[in-house]
């Protein structure tokens, strides 16, 4: 692990393991010190409940690795600790029933991260796989108006394009795309086109970019080009626009990913869906200080380098999670 990596303050914008000891101890030894970690997908609010209740058990139990952030001064503080904070954050507005209410009584639970639709329409907006997609709904301006009040930042990632341009123009706060590349990089309707990127960047959002292997091009995909994906995103858009957002799917059976393509939504697919390959250069969370390396050979500075690996998350955090109310 270079020095550089060692001091740097690592946030991933993203994961969606099956969380466990093992799990945080692989975010450790990756230098990672702070996580969105995805706590709910399809889940209604009763279901969402649960699921925070099983991160209040597993932080409780493992203090000595982890603990439940509410803001960026936490992953700081995580960084002189040598601890993981994770923030709870959902991947769905389902969660929220049909009541912009639901928004204050997660975010008073710790949740401060909410993607708008997950692959599937719901009552705030379309999805990146809607045939057509319908835009923000009247709700769906509800929902952020409300999330900008209380302070729980907005996710585009696995948003229809319509709805992403609608979101920013509704959003009184930055915004943020944690996980996903440009289409440029890999075609694929979970990457954003340069105008959805463009909008989040110029109103002060964030885009994380993402090593899921769909949106990333395969296992065969190469560190440099992802990293110069990274440096090019970074020229193009400024060095305080980009960060990183895995993705991490570790600890799960070949199940889950059939429920995350599926929801339940529509019948099992039929052959079942099978989590695709990882490259070899990054497997899980240990593997951050790869990329680290990797934005070091292609020619990005330090500065910008420790603006990618997390100082860029924690200023953005630092915006919005104060709300709109402060």
């Amino acid at each position: 692990m270079s020095t550089l990596h060692e001091q740097a303050t690592v946030v991933d914008g993203l994961q969606i393991n099956n969380w466990d000891r093992p799990v945080l101890q692989e975010l450790l030894a990756g230098g990672v010190s702070g996580v969105n970690a995805t706590c709910a997908v399809y889940h209604g609010p009763m279901e969402t409940l649960r699921e925070i209740a099983d991160w209040y058990q597993l932080a409780a139990s493992n203090s000595d690795l982890a603990f439940l952030a509410n803001d960026a001064a936490d992953i700081r503080r995580a960084k002189t600790e040598g601890r993981v904070a994770v923030l709870m954050g959902l991947q769905n507005t389902s969660s929220f029933g049909d009541d912009f209410r639901m928004v204050e009584v997660f975010h008073k639970l710790g949740v401060r991260i909410a993607q708008l639709t997950y692959n599937i329409q719901n009552l705030v907006g379309g999805s990146c796989y809607e045939p057509s997609d319908s835009g923000l709904t009247r709700f769906g301006a509800n929902v952020i108006d409300e999330m900008n009040r209380v302070g729980m930042l907005v996710d585009l990632s696995h948003v229809g394009n319509r709805t992403s341009l609608d979101a920013v123009e509704a959003s009184a706060m930055p915004i943020a795309i944690t996980h996903s590349n440009p289409t440029w990089f890999v075609d694929n309707p979970r990457n954003k086109p340069d105008e959805v990127i463009r909008a989040v960047t110029d109103r002060g959002g964030m885009i994380g970019a993402c090593l899921y292997p769909i949106v990333l091009g395969g296992e065969k995909a190469s560190l440099e080009q992802f990293c110069t994906m990274v440096a090019r995103l970074v020229d193009e858009h400024g060095p305080g626009r980009v960060g990183l957002g895995s993705d991490c799917t570790r600890n799960w059976g070949q199940d889950y990913v059939g429920y995350l393509r599926n929801g339940r939504w529509q019948p099992p697919t039929h052959p079942a869906p099978e989590w695709p390959a990882w490259p070899h250069w990054f497997a899980g969370p240990e593997d951050f200080p790869q990329l680290t390396e990797g934005l070091q050979q292609v020619g990005l500075d330090e500065s910008a380098i420790r603006g990618v690996l997390g100082e860029n998350w924690l200023d953005l955090f630092d915006k919005v999670f104060a709300g709109t109310e402060s």
